[in-house]
């Protein structure tokens, strides 16, 4: 299985705060990516003093093992015909991502459950 974690999840990762079931299904998943949009989010909040972050996120992914999923002109591309059931930008682009590469989304906002990609947790 291909995942993308959510913003929140690799946050959680990154803090050894997931539900055991849920970093389990991370750990044998074939390939596990991060989006440049998570990289984006999390240096605004950052930024904003809403987090606090141990190292760059481009470390922390290469450290974990993790893939970098850059954001394409089609992944932008691809958030125009979403629906507007989830308004977060950040998580339609992750939407975007997760269906035009076909990857299984790990998160538990439910509001991805409302997009034809699959989800694991929420």
């Amino acid at each position: 299985m291909r995942l993308l974690l959510d913003t929140h999840t690799f946050l959680r990762w990154d803090e050894d705060t997931l539900p055991r079931s849920v970093r389990r299904r991370i750990e044998v998943a074939d390939e596990v990516f991060v989006s440049a949009a998570s990289a984006w989010e999390i240096a605004i909040k950052s930024g904003l003093g809403k987090i606090v972050v141990k190292a760059p996120l481009g470390e922390a992914i290469l450290d974990y093992g993790f893939t970098a999923l850059p954001i394409t002109f089609g992944h932008a591309d691809a958030v125009r015909g979403l629906p507007l059931h989830h308004r977060d930008p950040f998580d339609r682009l992750l939407i975007a991502q997760a269906q035009t590469e076909s990857l299984t989304v790990v998160s538990r906002d439910p509001a991805f459950s409302a997009y034809a990609v699959p989800v694991v947790w929420s």
